[in-house]
């Protein structure tokens, strides 16, 4: 199963090598790896719809609980056979709809790495490699829906969607180690069993909350949907593939894998239905009023996945049974959708449907598909998305006092998203074919067949639904709701009030259809309200944001090390202020003090003058030796205190850091103005201040009573343990061997700076 997973990187690692191939003819072939890829999972249902799940588990990071564990049950098999056999079709589609294009090999190379990122997602029975998985499909996504890069619409988008997607990682990284912390395991199947310990842990709340805004990102829900639509900047096979099959049902997958761990529950519940129903009827509603078929089929998708969100946040057998069917109904309709709406704007060149029609005389085909998705998105029977709708009303008709407003939101969202459906896929092909679109003809087959099979599907599956009863629908409502409940699925259920709604929804869909004429002005009337839209909210909280760190950067920022010196120091004053405020315990006990000798007053005396000169000097070279005189007056106090190791290392070091120093200003200037009274008085209160308190802070430490634990363990194991006597240099060569490793770098970084000033010759205006 690995190699399955891994084949997509693999052959995304070979497309540089393959590139005149894949150029060439040669890109027929690799259509072939999604469908080795779907006969493999296909072979699995009989397994699979027996109730036996398929594990495979390989060892990668054990220590930290991390393993590339996977497992292959109702849910996930529905999700890789979706992912494959839908990225079948979408690569032989590619073939002729990108045919020529110069980055024709880049394209099946993000394809191929997307294809096995989303497997390696659905797949992964370990949270932390879930993760890891979901993080490649936005990397990889980011590449696909940016790939005109010409265009800089097309790379704002695939921005935007990276960045709110990305910005969901971060949340689900968070969640998966607070939830493998209180569970105990990073296994989803061990999760299971500690389902009501979770439930009743006090980082329930946090958990759900960060898998939520995780799911909410991906899958494009309010307020986060606002990504998707621009992402239709992509070619027609990244839309069909990652925004109506594939990535926009990560977040759908992540909530519906977690509900027998984490709902059941009011939070979580409450959570997704709220946000769902929101979506759903908001989306639906917006695509009411859009002129270009992607952008249709792109709000219509938003609020597909709101019917999902709100279905699994009902709870129900009977919602989550919806659930499940109506991820294969929407996928199946959505993606003959993209597909078909590709080939008209492909051999139009336009896709506004207030300007096509009558298509069904040049590419009848490509209509018979159109036709067949829009009844099925429409849940006309008997098509497989008259069961997706009966079924989701019958969850919702009996959920107490809250069913007729739930509903209610159902025949809102349905009728709106009927409308969008003939919108797209009904009226570019019926009426008068204009004389701009005579000569449209019928693409290659690698093109049309690919909506006409899936169109057929969802044709199949309506009039023979126990073709998909036990082999797939089963196996996934089993998944959902973690018993052995078993289900049945019919196209005919008797009159009843559920075939009335279905009835009401057709009728009042197709009144809206033949009464609302969309149009470049009732499109305007809609913009109004843009300006209080999520994104028009991100877009002036950005600029916000942007203006602040602007200001921020230029305050603190300003290329002037004395500022930024100023304003380390500022800080620790403060911090250090604050911990004298709150109290310190000093003590100094004179009696144990030796008296002063006349060495160590006529040092102090020398450092004194040494930092007033260093100060007042209007030379450097003078302040650098004033420096040095500093450094060695202190060597000298080392001495004084028998600790002449210290008193080497200060000599050595403040000699080559003076020599350093005049090395690196002898060809400066001299100071052209001296610092203005203002500054000097600053710079001097600050000093004082810091130092002031440094002195207190080591005058505390030096009060509280000492451990030796740490010294008598370096005393005592530096001749066992490294074989030198000297304890110092044992510490520094041995014990903290890395440290001292690490300070030789960083002054040979050093060293290799003040070289290559050295070597520097500037121009005459350069020294000025």
């Amino acid at each position: 199963m690995i190699i399955a997973i891994l084949s997509g990187f693999i052959v995304a690692s070979m497309v540089p090598i393959l590139s005149k191939l894949i150029k060439g003819k040669g890109s027929i072939l690799l259509p072939f790896l999604p469908l080795g890829l779907f006969a493999y999972f296909i072979s699995f249902i009989p397994k699979v719809s027996n109730g036996i799940a398929v594990d495979r588990f390989y060892s990668w990071v054990p220590s930290f609980g991390i393993d590339l564990s996977f497992r292959l049950d109702g849910l996930s098999m529905l999700f890789a056979l979706l992912i494959t056999g839908i990225g079948t079709l979408v690569f032989f589609y590619t073939f002729s709809y990108l045919k020529g294009h110069p980055y024709l090999d880049r394209f099946y190379g993000y394809l191929s790495m997307f294809m096995a990122s989303m497997l390696g997602l659905v797949l992964s029975d370990n949270i932390i490699t879930l993760f890891i998985f979901w993080e490649l499909t936005s990397i990889s996504s980011f590449f696909l829906i940016g790939f005109n890069n010409d265009d800089p619409n097309s790379r704002k988008s695939a921005l935007l969607a990276l960045s709110i997607t990305g910005l969901g990682g971060l949340f689900l990284l968070a969640g998966v180690l607070l939830l493998g912390t209180s569970g105990g395991t990073y296994s989803i199947q061990d999760l299971l069993s500690q389902s009501e310990a979770l439930k009743s842990s006090a980082n329930y709340n946090w958990i759900i909350f960060l898998l939520f805004i995780a799911a909410f990102t991906k899958s494009a829900q309010f307020p986060f949907h606002f990504w998707l639509p621009g992402a239709m900047k992509a070619p027609t096979p990244v839309s069909t593939y990652l925004h109506s099959a594939t990535m926009v049902k990560a977040g759908i997958y992540l909530l519906a894998r977690f509900t027998p761990v984490l709902g059941g529950t009011p939070e979580w519940n409450n959570t997704l239905i709220i946000v769902g129903a929101v979506t759903m009827t908001y989306a639906a509603i917006h695509a009411l009023f859009r002129l270009d078929m992607k952008g249709i089929l792109a709000y219509s998708t938003i609020s597909a996945l709101g019917i999902l969100v709100f279905l699994i946040g009902l709870g129900t057998e009977q919602a989550l049974l919806a659930a499940g069917v109506f991820i294969l109904v929407h996928a199946l309709y959505k993606a003959t959708l993209f597909l078909v709406t590709g080939i008209v704007d492909h051999e139009t060149g336009t896709r506004d449907v207030s300007v096509l029609s009558g298509l069904r005389k040049v590419m009848m085909p490509v209509a018979i598909a159109a036709f067949l998705a829009a009844l099925s998105n429409a849940g006309a029977p008997p098509f497989f998305g008259f069961i997706g709708k009966d079924l989701i009303y019958e969850a919702t008709l009996y959920l107490g006092d809250w069913a007729y407003v739930l509903t209610g939101a159902a025949i809102v969202t349905n009728v709106c998203l009927l409308f969008a459906g003939l919108l797209a896929g009904y009226k570019p092909f019926v009426g008068a074919l204009p004389t701009q679109f005579e000569k449209v003809h019928l693409p290659h087959p690698t093109m049309w067949a690919p909506p006409l099979i899936l169109a057929g599907l969802g044709l199949l599956f309506g009039l023979i639904p126990s073709l998909i009863e036990k082999s797939i629908i089963q196996p996934v409502f089993t998944s959902l709701v973690n018993n052995e409940t078993v289900i049945h699925i019919k196209l005919w259920h008797g009159f009843n009030i559920v075939l009335g709604l279905s009835l009401l929804t057709l009728t009042l869909g197709a009144m809206l259809y033949w009464k609302l004429k969309p149009s470049e002005n009732l499109m305007s009337k809609t913009l109004r309200f843009e300006v209080i839209s999520p994104k028009s909210l991100v877009e002036k909280f950005r600029s916000l944001f942007i203006g602040l760190a602007q200001f921020w950067t230029g305050f603190f920022q300003n290329g002037y090390l004395r500022n930024y010196v100023i304003t380390i120091l500022g800080f620790l004053t403060l911090l250090l202020g604050y911990r004298l405020y709150q109290g310190v315990n000093l003590y100094i006990d004179f009696a144990s003090l030796t008296d002063l000798t006349i060495y160590e007053v006529i040092v102090v005396i020398i450092m004194a003058v040494s930092i007033i000169f260093t100060v007042f000097s209007k030379s450097r070279l003078v302040a650098v030796a004033s420096l040095g005189v500093i450094g060695y007056a202190i060597c000298l106090i080392f001495l004084f205190y028998s600790a002449p190791d210290l008193a080497m290392t200060q000599f050595s070091i403040d000699t080559l850091t003076v020599i350093l120093f005049v090395l690196v200003i002898y060809n400066l200037p001299k100071y052209k103005t001296f610092s203005s009274i203002g500054v000097r008085i600053r710079d001097g209160v600050l000093s004082i201040f810091f130092g002031t308190l440094i002195a207190i802070l080591t005058l505390e430490v030096l009060s509280e009573p000492l451990n030796r634990e740490t010294s008598i363990f370096y005393a005592e194991s530096a001749y066992l343990l490294a074989k030198g006597k000297n304890v110092v240099n044992v510490i520094l060569v041995d014990f903290r061997g890395f440290d001292t490793m690490v300070e030789i770098t960083v002054l040979v970084i050093a060293a290799i700076g003040v070289f290559s000033l050295l070597k520097l010759r500037l121009k005459s205006i350069e020294k000025e």
